[in-house]
């Protein structure tokens, strides 16, 4: 829930005294879509260890003598027999498990707060009675009845109702009970939900008309994000209608709009037309159509319209109610007559948005217009309005050629707004088209992409293959991008890939069209992952470290094209060791995704962020990415990627939620036929068990990524096989793997590589020989950035000391290593590290105290972005809040840290704060 702090903590508070034996009783106040339901919700997942009993209004059941006490009381009925035998009588005639006279309401209320007391014998009892104006008015009275009545048992009883009711029966029955009126949300909490609910820039007009006219409303702001979305809105280019409103309330603007004169209906439509509630504007279209300020008056009498420095519908949902009841031509002419007082140097694409709405049949002139309008609009970022406009540039191109390319042009702006299902219609709309073989090409690309977006499939590798073989001879350059895109998901499809593995579509793409002079990073990347697929690690590395090189120069802002090489390019330089290149590119990647505005692309910038500041030690910063990734992926439907989650569950040490997390993304990877995440999954196995001791665990999941021969996991599993095999006494498995890592790290001659082969090397090895490479291990791993490594080789150092019967020197290392785990929130590695030092005789010291404790889970996140550098702006971008809630959550965060500044919030080291000390 955003904001509500209040309204949550009564409703904690009356929970709270429930538990204690106090009874209590809340009504729930406020119109429709304000949160009730919401905040009744709260009380439920409050109430741990009540039982917790649900009733519901239906108006359809309003005149059921008794219906919602039925609800309420029906899984009670075990303890009837427990009250008296009048009260049994009348209760079981009432809810019809008996016949007999109609029974006394003052028997049957009695008899009601007897059973819920009765119940109480249990455990606590929660009562909610959502709807409460649509509950038959027996039913009512009875509960108001016990409402009244309660005193000492351990119930709660919460009722939500509308406010104003349809009528005032149910606010007159429940009279006098405590009250909580629901208001509209604060202002930079309406904002807050807007954007959580829109994932795509809005224009700043359209969403202070949506503020404005919502007053707060929660439903009516996540009605726009549910049912309207971002490509529909499309930065205030979308329609009015695309919003769902409910049957009911649209039903009754009809009937208020239909008693209104002819006029003052246009005006409406007007007003529906125009999101963005100039009045200046809005005045003028009126004008337009010869109508003025008096036709408005019967709109303002009637409690539909308000007018003063902005046009705003008083009802949150009446703009898309009154543009959906009018009649096409009455739309039509509200549009042009807008479209004709808007200025077309300070705001063109707002008037040919417009225009085009205007028109019935096609218009090649505006068509060609809303060309330039989605150009403009891409931008800036804004994928969603472009598509919008190019979608509309196709309905209105007569052509049919130019009609099917305009199409497919609407469809891959909405494949990279993130709205897979527009983007497959649009598709299907251009192939029914005259398409050229070039155009044909793109089109089957596009299809390999949607697809590859929504399930990343085993399938999906053999599509791509096919369009990069048409595009061959059609488009050299697009042809070897495709190929490039055909490994990647075949990568992803790993050992799942139906028909179409790795290594055959790397020696497919052996075929691919030459590249240019001077090749693209790109290229570059594709001719060395080719070679890595068919000729082996070592032989791959020089053309592996060109193409990261290349993708390391300074890199172009983000335009029409999706930063989606970013990921691979990232990839490979992880498999090369390389970890200043990772972090580097990783930034990069996340950055570009962002500034493209392409969800398509974000999710999976946000997982290898991720992914890499596992290793890089960062873990309360992969909580924040993974919650991000999870938001998009609900938002627009698209396949989730669990693997940042579950990669930072195995680095805690949660055993059993990555166990859970594990089943159901290996649950679904199968179904989907995406197998590099079984192997992903395993490679979390093999760190998780490692970290609890559970060696022969370990080793089984790191062999089997070992075995994978995917490009970074079987990599980075290497070190995971050699200590879970030297720990489960399995020389075998680890001579192997150690021999593997070797050859890596001498073939690259990283740091990082070179220190885990030291680290390893010293797990097989004894004596002198085995403490110089200890320390050669931490001396290799102290230069780059693995922090996670570097505290493992102060671990694994740190146990050799012990057995060797060194425990002054032992416990050196083991503290290093328990500090630096537990300060990065390795905390089954860091119970390990634990556990050792007591073995010593000493106890490990408890953490202290720090600065940032006192900070929220929020308020750190906010914190850890602002100390980086980012600014207020560009942090409320990315948690999709104002920058006026951020603001006011840094003089919060600077209050409680006892600083003035941004500069002193950087001096703090917050990256090092784990999340799991963080107040929630």
């Amino acid at each position: 829930m955003r904001g509500r702090r209040t309204e949550r903590e009564a409703v904690d508070r009356l929970v709270a005294e429930a538990r204690n034996a106090r009874s209590g009783v809340l009504v729930v106040r406020g119109e429709a879509g304000m949160g009730k339901t919401t905040l009744l919700a709260h009380a439920r997942d409050a109430a741990s260890g009540f039982r917790v009993l649900h009733a519901a209004g239906v108006e359809a059941e309003i005149g059921f003598a008794f219906a919602g006490l039925h609800q309420l009381c029906a899984p009670l009925l075990d303890h009837l027999d427990a009250l008296p035998e009048p009260q049994q009588i009348a209760l079981g005639v009432a809810l019809g498990r008996r016949t007999g006279d109609r029974p006394d309401p003052f028997l049957v209320g009695l008899a009601t707060l007897s059973l819920l007391a009765e119940a109480t014998g249990e455990r606590p009892l929660l009562c909610l009675v959502d709807d409460a104006q649509w509950l038959d008015e027996v039913s009512l009275q009875t509960l108001a009845f016990v409402a009244r009545r309660l005193h000492a048992e351990p119930l709660a009883l919460v009722f939500g109702l509308r406010d104003p009711a349809p009528d005032d029966g149910a606010g007159r029955l429940l009279a006098g009970l405590p009250e909580l009126r629901l208001e509209g949300l604060a202002d930079d909490d309406a904002r807050a939900l807007l954007a959580a609910a829109v994932h795509e820039p809005l224009d700043d007009g359209v969403r202070d008309a949506i503020l404005a006219e919502a007053r707060g409303n929660p439903l009516a702001l996540l009605e726009l994000g549910r049912h309207a979305g971002p490509t529909e809105l499309a930065g205030g280019f979308g329609l009015p209608d695309a919003l769902s409103v409910p049957d009911g309330i649209q039903e009754s603007f009809r009937r208020r709009i239909a008693t209104l004169p002819a006029a003052t209906r246009l005006l409406l439509v007007v007003a529906a037309a125009e999101p963005v509630g100039d009045a200046a504007l809005f005045l003028r279209a009126a004008d337009h159509l010869g109508l003025g300020p008096q036709d408005a008056e019967p709109a303002q009498a009637a409690g539909l319209l308000e007018i003063d420095s902005r046009v705003r519908f008083t009802h949150p949902l009446a703009r898309s109610a009154v543009y959906r009841a009018a009649a096409p031509a009455d739309r039509r002419l509200a549009h042009g007559a807008i479209a004709a007082v808007t200025d077309a140097r300070t705001d063109p694409d707002r008037r040919t948005w417009h225009q085009s709405r205007s028109v019935l049949g096609t218009d090649d002139a505006i068509a060609a217009e809303l060309q330039l309008s989605a150009d403009r609009a891409r931008a800036r970022g804004g994928l969603a309005a472009a598509a919008a406009f190019l979608e509309r540039s196709a309905e209105l191109t007569p052509e049919p050629g130019i009609r099917a390319r305009r199409m497919l042009e609407a469809a891959r702006a909405k494949h990279q707004a993130g709205a897979s299902d527009a983007a497959l219609r649009l598709l299907a709309a251009a192939t029914r088209g005259p398409l050229d073989a070039l155009h044909h090409a793109r089109a089957e690309l596009l299809r390999a992409q949607i697809a590859f977006y929504t399930t990343r499939g085993n399938d999906v590798p053999g599509m791509l293959l096919d369009a990069a073989k048409l595009l061959g001879p059609l488009d050299a350059a697009l042809s070897r991008e495709t190929y490039l895109h055909a490994l990647k998901a075949a990568m992803l499809a790993g050992p799942l890939a139906r028909g179409h593995d790795v290594t055959k579509v790397a020696e497919a793409a052996r075929a691919a069209p030459a590249p240019p002079t001077p090749p693209r990073p790109l290229d570059l990347l594709l001719d060395g992952l080719v070679t890595y697929f068919l000729k082996g690690y070592t032989e791959s590395v020089p053309e592996l470290r060109r193409a990261v090189e290349s993708f390391m120069a300074p890199a172009p802002p983000a335009g029409d094209d999706e930063p989606q090489w970013e990921w691979l390019a990232s990839h490979t330089a992880m498999a090369l060791w390389d970890d200043t290149a990772i972090c580097t590119l990783a930034d990069r990647f996340l950055r570009l995704a962002r500034e493209s505005g392409s969800l398509t692309t974000l999710p999976f910038a946000l997982n290898f962020s991720a992914a890499v500041l596992t290793q890089t030690g960062e873990l309360a910063r992969v909580a924040d990415l993974v919650d991000e990734s999870d938001m998009i992926a609900r938002a627009t439907g698209a396949a989730p990627i669990p693997h940042g989650r579950l990669l930072l569950a195995a680095w805690r040490g949660h055993r059993d939620e990555a166990a859970t997390l594990r089943r159901m993304s290996v649950e679904d990877a199968t179904r989907r036929g995406e197998g590099t995440a079984l192997t992903i999954a395993d490679y979390a196995l093999a760190v998780l068990n490692n970290g609890l001791g559970r060696y022969d665990a370990a080793l089984a999941a790191a062999e089997r990524v070992r075995e994978s021969g995917e490009l970074v996991h079987a990599a980075t599993a290497l070190p995971e096989v050699v200590e879970a095999a030297v720990r489960a006494d399995r020389p075998g498995p680890a001579a192997a793997a150690l021999e593997e890592l070797d050859a890596q790290a001498r073939a690259t001659g990283a740091p990082w590589a070179l220190g885990l082969t030291a680290r390893s090397r010293a797990l097989i090895s004894t004596g002198p020989a085995a403490e110089e490479l200890y320390r050669e291990a931490i001396e290799l791993l102290a230069r780059g950035r693995a922090v996670s490594h570097l505290a493992r080789a102060h671990l694994v150092y740190g146990e050799w000391l012990r057995r060797e019967g060194r425990r002054q020197d032992a416990r050196e290392q083991l503290r290093t290593a328990h500090t630096l785990l537990s300060g990065i929130g390795a905390d089954g590695f860091a119970s390990r590290a634990a556990g050792e030092l007591r073995a010593t005789g000493e106890h490990p010291r408890k953490r202290s105290a720090q600065p940032f404790d006192a900070l929220t889970a929020q308020e750190l996140r906010i914190a850890r972005l602002v100390a980086s550098g980012a600014t207020s702006k560009e942090v409320a971008a990315q948690l999709f809040l104002s920058s006026r809630t951020i603001d006011a959550h840094l003089r919060n965060i600077f209050r409680k840290l006892g600083i003035t500044s941004r500069r002193q919030l950087r001096d703090m080291r917050l990256a090092e704060a784990p999340v799991t000390t963080v107040r929630q």
